[in-house]
């Protein structure tokens, strides 16, 4: 691992121009699907002309060339950062050989799993969005609006709905790639270890915020809630494979630069360790 840097650019966290740039491709989508709505007069022709606009061939193509930008972006950075770290440690020809061969074995599955399942949920947006409406125009039905008014109403929300759920998409599906495709990486090269970081700013939830410097190992993900005794459905997850999280795994390839002792996520709860303690443990 090398030193971590005390930016906002810091060598693990992904990057933002990342998120910016796939925010914008899902925000070309709501102006498609608002193209598609405009002037239609009730809840049941606005469902009915997104779900045929999400059974076109051009919006799966588009969905597809979205998702697959995205991912090789995040994979393509993290390579960078792993050539990076590998100069810095005794694994570097080992991290070498593994990065040129990487796309040929199971990293190449997990970048391939990954564009496919975000592929399929840019996919479903329109009928994500189609079902909001649906339930709003069935309430207001039932207290006796008229279908034109209605519509009218949906006309004025529709791409704020939209926009709002494309946001949450953009900021939640890169973190979660950036992670699983590091922990893929991690797997490759027998590296078991990460250290949580956050993005240390006062939109930091507490629960994520008392996680930053934690050691976690990657069979034994944390539930931050549980551990400060929050309710949340939340359950167990890694450093930004939750809703809305902007935390990120930074792998410990070396524990040369580890500042020691450390905390740890051990036996459901986090401990101070030595060195030595946590070698013991690892091991």
């Amino acid at each position: 691992m090398v030193p971590r840097k005390n930016t906002a650019k810091d060598l693990w966290q992904p990057q933002r121009r990342i998120e910016v740039t796939y925010k914008r491709s899902l925000r070309q989508i709501v102006k498609r699907m608002n193209k598609v709505i405009r002037g239609l007069r009730t809840a049941d022709e606005i469902t009915r002309a997104l779900k045929k606009f999400t059974e076109s061939t051009e919006f799966k193509k588009y969905a597809e060339s979205c998702s697959k930008k995205m991912i090789t972006s995040i994979f393509s950075d993290a390579g960078k950062t792993w050539r990076e770290a590998a100069k810095a440690n005794s694994r570097g020809r080992t991290i070498y050989e593994a990065l040129k061969n990487e796309l040929s074995g199971p990293i190449g599955s997990a970048v391939n799993e990954q564009i496919q399942k975000n592929a399929e949920l840019i996919k479903s947006m329109p009928l994500d969005v189609a079902k909001e409406m649906t339930d709003y125009a069935a309430k207001q039905s039932y207290s006796g609006r008229r279908a034109s008014d209605i519509a009218q109403d949906l006309q004025k929300e529709f791409e704020y709905v939209s926009e709002k759920k494309a946001n949450l998409i953009a900021r939640t599906e890169v973190s979660k790639a950036s992670t699983e495709l590091a922990k893929a990486r991690c797997e490759n090269l027998g590296v078991r270890w990460y250290i949580w970081r956050t993005s240390e700013d006062q939109r930091v939830r507490s629960s994520h915020s008392h996680m930053e410097g934690v050691l976690i190992c990657w069979d034994n993900p944390p539930s931050p809630e549980k551990i400060l005794g929050i309710k949340s459905s939340l359950g167990y997850y890694h450093a930004g494979e939750c809703p809305n999280c902007r935390c990120y795994p930074e792998p410990v390839v070396s524990l040369d630069f580890v500042k020691w002792p450390c905390k740890v996520y051990y036996n459901g709860s986090i401990q101070s360790m030595t060195r030595k303690k946590f070698e013991e443990i690892a091991a």
